[in-house]
């Protein structure tokens, strides 16, 4: 049976590699994932660009697992010397837009989920959900049908890491700052400079230290990127904005951090959104667990995707190497898509069959 789910997996991949997906534009690969499950008899649900499916024995009194990754590409860059969309396998390599990041994840997930699909007894009901707008990280995405899923217990996360296990990842705050003071002539020692109290804030997050350090991750991340002031050479500015990138660990929350900065500066922030989360799973989770005794590391990840969106413990873990993500000439190799599924469901094996 494997065999045979590796082999669609390919022919599945080479079809989703031959279909533009860019963010918000991933109608044609949802039509075909769709299709896809449909084809095996699968009942799936569609909203936007997502879709989801549950096993077949599904039982309302048991927890559900998730089985998440995306469709939807970056655009290709301009160092392409293939075409983005011409999927081709040469020296064990596919090559194609998406190959990487992150469509062998997604096939090789949704071969695990066909492999569970009709097993009975299981000790969870298995939810694959194929979603959009990730390299975006879009409002239309994973995050738009998580009410519809139901109540979930954990999650996996298909990302490229190698196969191994990133238990944690970091969450992302952006914060547009402004410092206000009074405009004045420059020559007459008049106003309030916005800069010079802006510095004094700006200084603050140069210098600042959170108390609690992640065992994966060490200390919060925070930088000032951007700073915008003054109109003319003579004139006292009124305003000075800045920008910080704040990369939030495991050991707080998007919510405290945010409660820490406001009470430490004296100027206006507001975050753009708080809604791209730290994430991780214990250690000692069952999942990581079945993960470490196939020889796989753990480790924390510092890139964002759809984990950032879940609250439940999450694990991101997938064939490919992140480091080709975005790439020109974009690929997988094939064998790590077939190894994927293996270690996949060698993985949920004991944890789903409650061994």
């Amino acid at each position: 049976m494997i065999k045979q789910l590796q082999k669609d997996s390919l022919e599945l991949l080479k079809e989703l590699i031959s279909i533009s997906s860019f963010s918000k534009e991933e109608d044609k690969t949802a039509d075909t994932i769709e299709q896809f499950l449909q084809h095996r008899h699968i009942k799936t649900q569609r909203k936007l660009n997502n879709i989801w499916a549950y096993n077949k024995h599904f039982d309302a009194a048991k927890p559900t697992l998730l089985l998440n990754s995306h469709h939807d590409t970056v655009k290709p860059n301009s160092g392409y010397t293939r075409d983005p969309f011409a999927p081709e396998v040469e020296d064990g390599k596919l090559y194609g837009l998406g190959s990487n990041d992150a469509g062998g994840c997604l096939v090789s997930l949704i071969a695990t989920f066909l492999y569970f699909y009709e097993q009975e007894d299981l000790a969870y009901n298995i939810c694959l959900a194929t979603t959009a707008e990730e390299e975006i990280s879009g409002n239309h995405g994973l995050e738009c049908i998580l009410p519809d899923l139901g109540e979930l217990e954990f999650a996996i996360v298909g990302e490229p890491t190698l196969m191994n296990l990133a238990i944690a990842e970091r969450g992302l705050l952006v914060l547009d700052c402004t410092a206000t003071g009074k405009a004045g002539h420059a020559a007459r020692e008049e106003g309030d400079n916005a800069i010079y109290k802006a510095l004094k804030d700006i200084e603050w997050f140069r210098n600042y230290r959170f108390s609690k350090v992640s065992e994966v991750f060490g200390p919060l991340k925070m930088s000032v990127t951007i700073i915008n002031a003054g109109s003319q050479h003579n004139v006292v500015p009124a305003t000075c904005t800045f920008t910080v990138d704040v990369r939030v660990t495991d050991a707080y929350t998007n919510e405290e951090v945010l409660k820490i900065i406001r009470t430490n500066v004296d100027c206006e922030v507001k975050p753009r959104s708080i809604r791209l989360k730290p994430s991780s799973i214990d250690k000692e989770h069952p999942l990581v667990q079945s993960g470490i005794a196939l020889g796989r590391t753990t480790y924390g990840s510092p890139t964002t995707s759809d984990q950032a969106l879940l609250s439940i413990p999450s694990l991101k873990v997938g064939p490919g190497d992140s480091a080709r993500s975005h790439m020109a000439d974009e690929y997988v190799f094939v064998e790590e898509i077939n190894k994927g599924i293996e270690l996949y469901i060698s993985m949920l094996n004991p944890v789903v069959k409650g061994r």
